[in-house]
């Protein structure tokens, strides 16, 4: 099953990369102004110093009261601030310059936003004990089919385009998550390049081993993986800035689908500063699914979990979404969900 699990998607994978590539390095459209249906609250700092009992309470629910047996290490307690497991993070994923990436992108500005706030007010709905906060997953280093000028098979976005990201973020009250594909680049490199927009307090970082291609493959041709020292390496850069710029702790989004995706997973290091979320990746029908979110996930689990949703690709052949009261069956619970 793995086996043509992957194939289908590498398949798709180099049908979108092969349109994206030239959309990528169009000049995106003047977006227009929204006025959201609704602004929730900001987020709120958790106090002067963190409540490890509650702190423990809001685990052992996520880990459906102590029956996710399989994590037994337990994490740093994180600085005050943090957003996990405080909130749960309802992100739309995509890229303005190209519409067959994700939601972020492929509709109008005011109606993607509109959906995102309906989509948090869902969640809410489903689960009344965890507030929900919007974000915006922006793929702001996207993995390229030509090597470019570096020769290093990705692209990086203009900061004007980020800059309108965490602008739309901002009018919702929401967070941003910026999403790095390497390439034949380094984690190291690309993470570095946007250090700018992690200073800010509502800016997290997204990194995506599927498409770090360490033999010099071309991206999309094979799942390429990434090991725990290059994910401590990031770690590393953001729990710095944490402490440089005194900021409540960054969330680390690692995609994954598969286990050969990372490497030594149980050698990642969560910190204080850092927090990690182990994002499920794969599409497919629900059974397909559940049994990645398993191996993947559920059977080397790190810190918190997260779900990707994809509303084209999880629905061929007439299957649908899972629903976030099915997501809460799932053990651990997932505390980010991503719809793409």
């Amino acid at each position: 099953m793995k086996n043509s699990y992957s194939l289908i998607f590498c398949l798709l994978l180099l049908e979108i990369l092969s349109v994206c590539t030239v959309g990528c390095q169009q000049k995106q459209k003047a977006q227009t102004e929204i006025s959201p249906k609704k602004i929730i609250t900001p987020l709120e700092t958790v106090g002067s110093i963190i409540d490890t009992a509650d702190y423990d309470q809001r685990m052992w629910a996520l880990n459906n009261n102590g029956t996710f047996e399989n994590r037994k290490n337990k994490t740093p307690y994180p600085l005050p601030g943090a957003v996990l497991p405080y909130k749960r993070v309802v992100a739309f994923y995509g890229n303005l310059y190209c519409k067959r990436m994700g939601i972020l992108g492929e509709l109008p500005k005011d109606q993607m936003l509109n959906k995102l706030l309906e989509m948090t007010e869902q969640w809410e709905l489903a689960d009344s004990t965890l507030p929900t906060v919007p974000a915006l997953h922006y793929i702001a280093i996207t993995a390229q089919r030509q090597p470019g000028k570096n020769n290093k098979y990705r692209l990086r976005m203009p900061f004007k385009q980020i800059d309108t990201i965490v602008a739309w973020a901002n009018s919702i009250n929401g967070i941003v998550f910026l999403d790095v594909q390497v390439g034949q680049s380094s984690v190291k490199e690309e993470v570095n390049t946007l250090t700018k927009y992690l200073k800010l307090p509502n800016v997290h970082l997204a990194i995506d081993p599927e498409f770090a291609m360490k033999e010099g493959e071309i991206p999309g041709t094979k799942i390429g993986t990434l090991s725990s020292h290059t994910i401590n390496e990031a770690i590393s850069i953001l729990a710095h800035l944490v402490k440089e710029n005194n900021l409540p702790p960054k969330i680390l989004v690692i995609h994954r689908f598969t286990k050969a995706m990372v490497t030594d997973y149980q050698n990642i290091k969560p910190c204080p500063e850092v927090q990690i979320v182990m994002n499920m990746d794969g599409f497919g029908n629900k059974a397909l699914k559940r049994s990645s979110y398993r191996i993947a996930i559920y059977r080397e689990p790190v810190q918190f979990t997260g779900f990707k949703l994809f509303y084209k690709n999880d629905t061929r052949d007439k299957q649908r979404l899972y629903t976030p009261e099915e997501l809460l069956l799932f053990s651990p619970k997932p505390i980010y969900i991503q719809y793409q």
